[in-house]
């Protein structure tokens, strides 16, 4: 799965998605991780109530499960949920190479629903009624 970090420095999750210079991108699975991309942004970002802003951050992070910051406006988070991108929010700064290991972690155990359900992302569902089973 796909996994985006808000960040202004490249190693820490450090930013307001809003706000945020870059965007680091990192595909991560049960015993890897491997980074993907990273997306600059210019202009005046810090500027509150300008919506438009968000979009070009929304188009990168179209294909992530995950979006980790250090905050995020009330109608920014309602935008990345209504994508399926579920958005952690971090009380510091925290570094992206150690989120990364305890994510690897959990998926390698018995990830909680809501992790379940980011996993999802971008597959097919389908219903055995037989078996009374969800597969993905």
């Amino acid at each position: 799965m796909k996994v985006a970090f808000a960040t202004q420095d490249m190693k820490r999750v450090d930013a307001h998605f809003g706000w945020a210079k870059n965007i680091a991108i990192y595909q991560v699975s049960p015993t890897s991780h491997q980074f993907v991309e990273a997306v600059q942004f210019d202009g005046d970002l810090q500027e509150d109530g300008n919506e438009d802003k968000l979009a070009p951050k929304l188009d990168v992070i179209k294909d992530c499960a995950i979006l980790y910051v250090a905050a995020i406006g009330g109608s920014g988070a309602a935008r990345v949920v209504a994508k399926n991108i579920h958005p952690i929010k971090v009380n510091e700064p925290e570094f992206i190479a150690e989120i990364l290991v305890k994510l690897q972690a959990v998926l390698n155990g018995t990830p909680p629903p809501w992790l379940r359900k980011a996993l999802l992302k971008g597959r097919e569902r389908t219903l055995d009624f037989a078996e009374g089973t969800d597969h993905a």
